[in-house]
């Protein structure tokens, strides 16, 4: 079975604001755990889904400077929330308001994360979609080694300026405090 995408089709894929994605990674972010929805919006199988990377459902409009903010939260042991748009097998796409956490065992070892993601509110979704365009932009200009490191730091320059947290600025878009 292939695990590639379409290209992009600008179709966007919704679900309700009862339903509730969750997922299941080991340590290095590959998927151990999907639920219906997950399997569902993914476009992926089950199959093709389990072991695979996280990664699989990366929209290239989603900045690399955030999910390095994701890994060095859930690489501290911290909880993270964030506005993510995820890309279907067949190139649709969809957003959500994740919830993603370091999951230990008795002895306080990382063992994998744990995240639930419900859809978010239209306004959260305009209200984040600038600054994801501004981090991409600045992904653009450097080379791709370098592109992760460039956006956080664009974003880490906006958020002293707004005197936010990425996860208060999360929280006040998203009307979740």
């Amino acid at each position: 079975m292939s695990t590639t995408h379409s290209a992009p089709t600008g179709v966007e894929r919704t679900f309700g604001v009862d339903e509730l994605i969750v997922s299941k990674t080991d340590p290095k972010g590959r998927i151990t755990y999907a639920n219906e929805l997950f399997v569902r919006m993914s476009g992926f199988t089950r199959h093709e889904l389990l072991g695979a990377p996280h990664s699989i459902i990366r929209h290239p409009d989603m900045p690399r400077g955030v999910f390095k903010l994701l890994w060095d939260s859930l690489d501290a042991g911290r909880e993270v929330f964030a506005c993510v748009k995820n890309l279907s097998k067949n190139g649709d796409f969809y957003w959500v308001f994740a919830h993603v956490t370091p999951t230990l065992d008795a002895s306080g070892s990382l063992v994998g994360h744990h995240s639930n993601r419900r859809c978010p509110d239209r306004s959260a979704i305009a209200a984040i979609e600038p600054l994801y365009a501004a981090m991409l932009d600045e992904e653009a200009r450097h080379a791709r080694a370098e592109a992760a490191a460039a956006s956080f730091q664009l974003l880490a320059r906006e958020l002293r300026s707004r005197e936010t947290s990425y996860e208060k600025l999360i929280f006040s878009i998203t009307g979740s405090l």
